[in-house]
């Protein structure tokens, strides 16, 4: 499943690079962080240093800029994409005589759109479950980074990308936890998602097993109803 990482503007340190003062019009060109390492998001994620390496270096051509995780809505390019101290940073350029690239730019000038959000696939071993439900991510593959607005639609976070095989491989009440909250619901509404469920399959499996009960106790009767004959 497609994974979704919000930074939020004050994190971000988004900046605009002016093509002169006395210049009415910019460049369309920015920078900042669509990622910070050693926060906890809203899933109870952290990102380690560190964890962005491989992909970097794997990667043929660099990842889609989108606005709000869709591929339909592609508003320009990354010009630069590396790993600091800070996080994962970012230089991007919108595209220019198009008209959500437009909206787009002028609405993160005003503040209204105010954020960043990689997309990204947690590779095996690239994470450590913790207790607390959130995950301490190693290593990823990134997938596309995103202008958003903040805080999310959850919507925007809902991925269909191999969706059937994420639910197949659900396993334990913990990977059921895993898949709500990857699928958008924040940690604490997941778990109470699957606290309220409990108690329902609890009763279906009771009464699944008075009704196997009842079936067997059926059977033993007409086979010794069978035998007195």
């Amino acid at each position: 499943m497609l994974n979704r990482h919000q930074n939020p503007l004050q994190n971000c340190n988004l900046k605009f690079n002016q093509v002169g003062i006395a210049s009415a019009e910019d460049d369309r060109i920015f920078e900042g962080y669509a990622s910070t390492f050693g926060g906890i998001d809203s899933f109870g994620d952290t990102i380690i240093a560190g964890a962005f390496t491989e992909t970097l270096e794997k990667m043929a051509r660099k990842p889609l800029m989108l606005y709000g995780h869709s591929t339909a809505n592609v508003v320009g390019k990354w010009l630069d994409i590396r790993e600091d101290e800070t996080g994962l940073y970012v230089q991007g350029e919108f595209t220019p005589n198009h008209t959500l690239s437009n909206d787009v730019y002028a609405s993160m000038r005003h503040g209204a759109v105010d954020g960043l959000s990689i997309g990204f696939r947690v590779p095996v071993g690239g994470a450590e479950e913790l207790d607390s439900g959130g995950r301490r991510i190693t290593k990823v593959d990134l997938v596309e980074i995103s202008i958003v607005g903040f805080p999310a639609d959850a919507g925007a976070r809902v991925s269909s990308v191999k969706m059937s095989d994420e639910i197949n491989a659900i396993q334990s009440i913990r990977d059921a936890e895993r898949f709500l909250r990857d699928a958008g619901l924040p940690i604490s509404m997941a778990k109470a998602f699957i606290s309220q469920c409990r108690p329902l399959y609890q009763r279906e499996a009771d009464a699944e097993r008075e009704r196997k009960e009842a079936y067997e106790a059926t059977l033993k009767w007409l086979h010794n109803l069978t035998d007195k004959r």
